[in-house]
């Protein structure tokens, strides 16, 4: 990793904060995507500092239509070439589907999906000529079973969980790494009741490039709720234990 560039979106908080710090660490170049600004400036004053690399900064919406594509070019235009894609821009919308807002889901959709799909399909090619290169997308545990309550948030998260393991069948044997990772409820400032740390959580994506599975979950507790949830439960009995402890958890 040292000395090549890594793209990491949502990069000024949260995870993707600090997967950008694990891999500064270990002498990653950095282009940190986030809409804001100043919080992407700070990150990249402090990664600067502290470990000695280059990094570039990208105030972008990636929920816009030609996000993506503006991305890539910017990239290219600088003549910076990928070693490792990190999509963890996310966002999140709670409720029942049938109070809330149609128009709200869309973006979510759009940032979920829709740019982490595009994004991996500008640069993964390049990595695959190339012989080497990463891509890590960060999925949940509510991908591995529907979630009244997170109902689209949940089939993103499945989606990218899917996208994952396909394209890491399609580019086996080139040379490229992919690997979805699944956190379960983490602190960060989208969910200030998680249990687990960003810190914890990037930590499992540097061992999970270490290896060679396409699909990892952070903390043996989320894997073995996930595999008790997604696995050995009837499903009609786990989307009812998932709607009570929802509905618990909103107070409803």
């Amino acid at each position: 990793m040292r000395d090549k560039f890594a793209v990491v979106t949502g990069a000024s908080t949260g995870i993707g904060a600090a997967i950008s710090e694990r891999l500064a660490a270990h002498g990653m170049h950095l282009v940190l995507v986030a809409r804001s600004a100043d919080k992407l400036d700070e990150a990249a004053a402090r990664l600067t500092r502290r470990h000695g690399v280059t990094v570039h900064v990208l105030p972008l919406d990636l929920a816009t239509a030609d996000a993506p594509k503006r991305l890539v070019k910017t990239l290219a235009d600088q003549g910076i070439e990928v070693e490792m894609l990190v999509n963890n821009a996310g966002a999140s919308a709670r409720g029942p589907v049938l109070d809330g807002d149609p128009a709200r889901f869309r973006p979510l959709i759009d940032l979920n999906v829709t740019a982490l799909t595009e994004l991996t399909a500008l640069l993964t090619p390049a990595m695959v000529a190339r012989g080497h290169g990463a891509v890590v997308n960060i999925a949940s545990t509510g991908a591995y079973v529907p979630a009244p309550y997170l109902a689209v948030y949940a089939a993103t998260k499945a989606y990218v969980l899917s996208f994952s393991r396909a394209l890491w069948a399609e580019v086996r044997g080139t040379g490229v790494r992919v690997v979805a990772v699944s956190p379960g409820p983490t602190k960060t400032p989208m969910n200030t009741r998680g249990t687990r740390s960003a810190e914890t959580v990037a930590a499992t994506v540097l061992r999970a490039l270490s290896g060679n599975r396409p699909a990892v979950i952070d903390g043996k507790a989320n894997a073995l709720v996930t595999f008790l949830f997604g696995t050995l439960l009837p499903g009609r009995l786990a989307l009812a234990i998932t709607r009570r402890m929802m509905t618990a958890r909103s107070g409803g």
